[in-house]
């Protein structure tokens, strides 16, 4: 029973770690959850297949559209969202048969949409929320005789993505963070792991392991920027804030040391941090220092292995007087007499073990609250005293409002505005041409074009997004055939294999472009197939008004007010460059005797 135990908290914690704050897993739960909700709603209205699909793709655009963090905000965009939603249907059904009309509305509907992103979460998903639904209007060919029973469809699409958001699969920032600290432990449980191996490593086994070590350790560091993006909504005081980003920061540094001194350990010269972080970096291994199997190895061994313990072990875990002993073993080498013989390399990963562990216990204090001292040792005495200090010090701390610094670019040299001309004439080709690829089903290429411009910011950006859509499409189309064979007319188990697709869509989203519009074309085959339109021209066509929209996309970043990469890149190296210089001047000005200031905001930003 505990060997099964100990298995599937391995397990989760696996997926934790890869999954930080479990956020791909709630948005694709939140999404299908609200689609199947919708669909069982309207079946039981009796609704016909064609409204039951526009619900569900109104179901999906009203979940997936709202990123605001807080509940009263999420609340107030969705109460919004709706008649947005009403009027694109509307207008979208009285220019069906007026195609001149249509395409220009359709074309100023996309701009005002991009152009709305620059009011913030809001804006970007009403705006989204306009297109997607005019979409729908399009792909379910909407007439004015059907606005009514396609009003109560929205409505009913938009209440159940309330109760999926509210009521059965809720997101707080509470919740979130919670979440993302348990993806901190379980990633740093992961490096430490990492390092155990390193230990071991041969010297042909080295950069493999190396590769493993530089990988979950920048994981471990982007965990912990996820936590510091959450900490503002999801604490109840600024103080709590402060305290958990102090305890996370330690945890980050005392894990990278660790594996500094242990990679000196293990070379002939001295390495650096910056061999964690640049892949490829050479290691020179000399040969006569470990792995060797001796007394000081097998100690070194066997306390990174109790320092894993400490880390994986979950909150509440009493096992009392065993764990405490483990602390207090570690922590005593923060003790220069409690050192083991060895050489100074290998005595500096013993200090590192016990740094780790002070952070662990940091940590712990902090997420977990006081924990009983009883079998404390002086040296975990004296870091539980050093924490207090800290947290009175970081009180102590004037608090200084973060202020953003406002985006002085106007006009057309604002992002939001250049992007929105920029996609306003790119689905302005991609309507012309195709119309001459398919005069039903043109909306196609403008979809492409107007996703490639989605979180991109530079011409390169937008052509490598758009080879993605490209490829994941094609790739798409072969499983769509396939799908839409196996389900024939079996209305209910294509309506199944459109939920999984779609939570694999949002699942593998902020992993894989192509695999997302693999999932997002295997799913279109489907639903062709229960508007029965499925056809292999039908998916043929689909490859070719995606390449066709990529290809205006790219044409219209080329051409209009274009952002050329190596120009974005001297952008992004200028801002890195003008954060490093506030955080050594912070801290030069602070070891000049000048105030104490918390840097740990300045250095997550930069």
């Amino acid at each position: 029973m505990a060997a099964t135990r100990r298995a599937r908290t391995g397990t989760w914690d696996r997926f934790a770690a890869s999954d930080p704050g479990l956020l791909r897993l709630m948005a694709g739960l939140r999404t299908v959850g609200a689609i199947a909700l919708a669909l069982a709603v309207l079946a039981l209205l009796g609704t016909d297949v064609t409204h039951m699909v526009a619900g569900a793709m109104a179901a999906m655009v009203a979940t997936f559209a709202i990123k605001e963090k807080e509940v009263r905000g999420q609340a107030v965009t969705l109460a919004c969202g709706l008649p947005v939603a009403l009027v694109a249907m509307s207008l979208g059904a009285l220019l069906h048969a007026r195609v001149i009309a249509g395409d220009v509305f359709f074309v100023l509907l996309i701009f005002g949409a991009v152009y709305g992103r620059r009011f913030g979460d809001r804006g970007t998903a009403l705006g989204l929320i306009g297109f997607q639904v005019y979409f729908i209007s399009l792909f379910v060919r909407a007439t004015v005789d059907a606005l009514p029973q396609l009003y109560l469809t929205l409505a009913v699409a938009f209440a159940c993505s309330a109760v999926i958001r509210f009521a059965v699969v809720p997101e707080t920032p509470q919740r979130t963070l919670a979440r993302l600290r348990e993806a901190f432990r379980a990633r740093l449980a992961q490096l430490v792991a990492a390092q155990v191996e390193l230990l071991d490593a041969t010297p042909e086994d080295l950069d493999k392991v190396l590769d493993t070590l530089r990988r979950r350790t920048a994981r471990l560091h982007e965990a912990a920027l996820m936590i510091q993006g959450r900490l503002e909504e999801g604490t109840r005081d600024a103080a709590t804030a402060a305290r958990l980003q102090r305890r996370v920061a330690d945890a980050e540094i005392a894990a990278e040391r660790l594996g500094v001194t242990l990679l000196n350990a293990r070379s002939a010269e001295r390495a650096d941090t910056i061999t964690l972080h640049l892949p490829h970096a050479p290691v020179q291994v000399a040969e006569h220092r470990m792995p060797t199997e001796d007394a000081t190895t097998g100690t070194l061994r066997r306390d990174l292995n109790a320092l894993h313990l400490l880390i994986a072990r979950p909150a509440g875990d009493g096992r009392g007087m065993a764990v405490a002993h483990v602390r207090n073993r570690l922590l005593g080498y923060r003790d220069e007499d409690k050192l083991p013989p060895a050489s100074p390399a290998v005595q500096d990963v013993f200090r590192g073990i016990g740094e780790a562990a002070r952070a662990v216990l940091g940590l712990r204090l902090a997420l977990d609250g006081p924990q009983d001292a009883s079998d404390d040792s002086p040296a975990t005495a004296r870091s539980r005293e050093e924490f207090d200090a800290e947290d009175v010090a970081m009180a102590g701390l004037d608090e200084e409002a973060e202020e953003q610094a406002a985006d002085e670019r106007t006009g057309l040299r604002r992002p939001t505005t250049r992007a929105a001309f920029q996609v306003a004439v790119g689905s302005t080709l991609a309507i012309i041409g195709g119309e001459f690829l398919s005069s039903q089903r043109w909306y196609w290429a403008v979809l492409t074009c107007w996703v490639v411009f989605l979180n991109t910011a530079s011409t390169g950006e937008i052509m490598v997004k758009g080879y993605r859509r490209l490829v994941g499409t094609v790739l798409g189309v072969v499983a769509g055939v396939a799908l839409a064979g196996l389900v024939g007319n079996h209305t209910w188990l294509a309506f199944g294999l459109v939920l999984l697709l779609i939570f694999g869509m949002f699942f593998t989203a902020p992993l894989s472009y192509a695999l997302m519009s693999f999932c997002v074309t295997a799913m279109l085959g489907l639903l062709y197939t229960l508007l029965n339109t499925y056809s292999l021209d039908v998916l043929i066509l689909r490859i070719e008004e995606t390449a066709l929209g990529a290809a205006c996309g790219i044409i219209a970043a080329v051409l209009v007010l274009p952002v050329h990469t190596d120009r974005r890149t001297d952008e992004l190296l200028g801002t890195v460059l003008e954060r490093l210089r506030d955080v050594v001047s912070a801290a030069v000005e602070q070891l000049s005797g000048g105030p104490a200031v918390d840097l740990l905001d300045k250095a997550r930003d930069l």
